[in-house]
């Protein structure tokens, strides 16, 4: 009787072990994701661009699954609970869809940033986005991996090298954006090193040069550089001051102020300093 038992016993291993794969062995619905590289922020600052009144920041939204031979829907939503920036004053409206294109395993997605609020010199705001899947995707992954936020700010902070040119005469943020407008993000000769920094000094000299000659001569400099898009326009308040601007961004003013005893014009910093080289 002994020389059945291990055959029985064997094969009700084998029935159990086979149920038990087919209990556990499926396939999972495709989940969407924000693929942010290295961090769970985005940041961004108009001052760098300052001619502009909005920009594109593409967000990378990525399966969790297989891809497949047509085009899936999935839905992108604010999350209004962590989320300062206001709809159509600091930022566009969400679609009620975007598409994951066919064969596709990455998608950017365009969030339309405003840059139409003068408090944005001062504070940032911040965009909190959440995937929540919607037709064709499920939401199953882990909130923190399907929620990010863009942090943004017209903000500019001083430049390390800023105080070792006295020829700048301090630091101001309204200073700082014409520097920018007139020279285009460049960096001056850093002092805390002289050794490596002294070949620089011949241009920064003329970055200097090129940023006193505009705050010293602004109406020369808009004409002899129209391709910029800045214009000085007097304004009707009867004071003889000029409002300077780029026509792609008018709602952003420099007040350059006049002063009749001394018929001269002086930019106005932020303030309400004189800015002078």
């Amino acid at each position: 009787m002994k020389k059945y038992i291990i055959p029985i016993i064997i094969v009700i291993t084998v029935f159990v072990g086979c149920k038990k794969d087919t209990e556990f062995t499926y396939q999972s619905e495709d989940n969407v994701y924000l693929n942010y590289p290295n961090s769970d922020t985005l940041t961004y600052s108009f001052s760098y661009r300052p001619s502009i009144d909005k920009d594109t920041v593409w967000v990378p939204v990525k399966i969790a699954g297989n891809r497949v031979a047509k085009d899936r829907k999935f839905v992108m939503s604010v999350v209004e609970g962590s989320t300062s920036a206001v709809r159509d004053f600091h930022y566009e409206k969400l679609k009620d869809f975007y598409i994951m294109p066919k064969d596709s395993g990455v998608v950017k997605v365009p969030i339309i940033l405003k840059n139409i609020d003068t408090g944005l010199a001062n504070n940032s705001v911040a965009l909190t986005l959440r995937v929540v899947g919607g037709l064709d995707f499920k939401g199953d992954l882990p909130s923190a991996k399907r929620t990010k936020s863009i942090v943004f700010s017209n903000r500019l902070e001083e430049p390390t090298w800023w105080k070792y040119w006295g020829q700048l005469r301090g630091y101001g943020r309204v200073k700082h954006e014409f520097f920018l407008i007139v020279n285009g993000n460049v960096q001056l000769a850093d002092m805390s090193s002289p050794s490596t920094a002294f070949y620089d000094i011949p241009r920064t000299l003329y970055y200097i040069e090129n940023m006193r000659l505009f705050v010293t001569y602004p109406f020369e400099w808009v004409k002899q550089n129209p391709t910029r898009g800045y214009e000085l326009k007097l304004r009707t308040d009867g004071t003889g001051d000029y409002d300077f601007y780029n026509v792609n961004a008018p709602s952003k003013k420099f007040r350059l102020k006049y002063f009749a005893q001394a018929n001269e014009y002086v930019f106005i910093d932020e303030k309400g300093n004189q800015i002078r080289m």
